[in-house]
């Protein structure tokens, strides 16, 4: 009789065990249904958001794009026409933009030549500084090295407006004012603190070991530096380029305080700002002028994408 009792025991055990090993599968019930709603809905809102995303980028470069090949004549006729037939296109107004002289005898084709030596220079330089920088505080053990890297980005708690009356009278008093490589050096003091950190960032993600086993084969730190980290950091790298170059390129109020004296100095954001100020300029000629200013950053951006992919496969750690 015992051994009916224990075995009537254990089988109510082993019932309770079944019912409880049961229990989670029931509620796991509404979790999967919350996950296939959330699948359907994610599948339906992805593509909703992409398009309104796409809009809101490319509509307003399209339209300028659109406005800058029309007709004067039919843009003073119809405004709010926003396509015209491909064969009513018209060139005009970029010739008249690249070939157009202000009162200083300065062309258009000056300011984008001056626009591209201040950006490429800003841009070399400061990945000159702050990739050693990014690797020092990345890899180098010293003290205050946690806190460096937030100090950089104080710079960035004052507006550019703050900072720009102490820096146009430290530069006159330094004689940099007025030449394109005092504004060089505002644009590097600008972007180095903000590249050093987004740089270290990356830098901290690569391994220690690839460096060991390159100090193991005899490569001195520098070696380690530009044969081993800077080839797995090159989408970093483009990104801190693109980042640089952007600023230099699209940047107009030190630009309008270091320059303005010197028209043959000039860059391209204070060409346009003269065309759009012209009373005899047109709506479509400015347009051209603006089309001009972006489409080197999308070629540029469309460059550094396909560097950038090629870059995140370069390398990797082989065990």
């Amino acid at each position: 009789m015992k051994d009916r009792a224990s075995l009537k025991d254990r089988a109510s055990l082993k019932d309770r065990a079944l019912l409880k090993d049961r229990a989670p599968l029931k509620d796991r019930a509404p979790l999967k249904d919350r996950a296939t709603i959330e699948a359907r809905v994610l599948s339906v809102l992805r593509p909703i958001v992409i398009i309104v995303l796409l809009i809101a980028t490319l509509f307003p470069f399209l339209y300028m794009l659109l406005l800058s090949v029309r007709p004067i004549e039919q843009l003073l006729q119809d405004p709010g026409q926003l396509w015209i037939a491909p064969s009513e296109w018209t060139l005009s107004t970029y010739r008249e933009v690249l070939t157009s002289v202000d009162n200083g005898g300065q062309g258009f084709l000056r300011f984008l030549a001056n626009s591209a030596m201040v950006s490429l220079a800003a841009t070399a330089l400061t990945l000159l500084v702050a990739i050693p920088g990014a690797y020092a505080v990345s890899r180098l053990r010293f003290t205050g090295r946690r806190q460096v890297h937030f100090l950089f980005l104080s710079v960035y708690l004052f507006p550019s407006i703050l900072l720009a009356i102490p820096l146009f009278v430290l530069f006159t008093r330094l004689g940099l004012r007025g030449s394109l490589g005092g504004l060089i050096l505002v644009y590097i003091a600008q972007t180095v603190p903000v590249s050093i950190y987004m740089l270290r960032n990356y830098l901290s993600t690569i391994p220690e070991s690839l460096e060991e086993a390159a100090a193991v084969d005899g490569y001195s730190r520098l070696q380690t530096l530009r044969k081993v980290v800077l080839p797995l950091a090159a989408p970093a790298v483009m990104a801190n380029a693109l980042y640089v170059f952007m600023i230099a390129w699209n940047e107009f109020l030190f630009a309008l305080l270091f320059l303005v004296e010197d028209r043959a100095d000039w860059t391209v954001s204070l060409g346009l700002a003269q065309l759009s100020g012209g009373i005899e300029v047109s709506k479509t000629v400015l347009m051209a002028g603006s089309v001009v200013l972006t489409l080197p950053i999308v070629i540029i951006f469309f460059a550094a994408e396909r560097l950038l992919t090629e870059g995140l496969t370069a390398g990797a750690e082989k065990g």
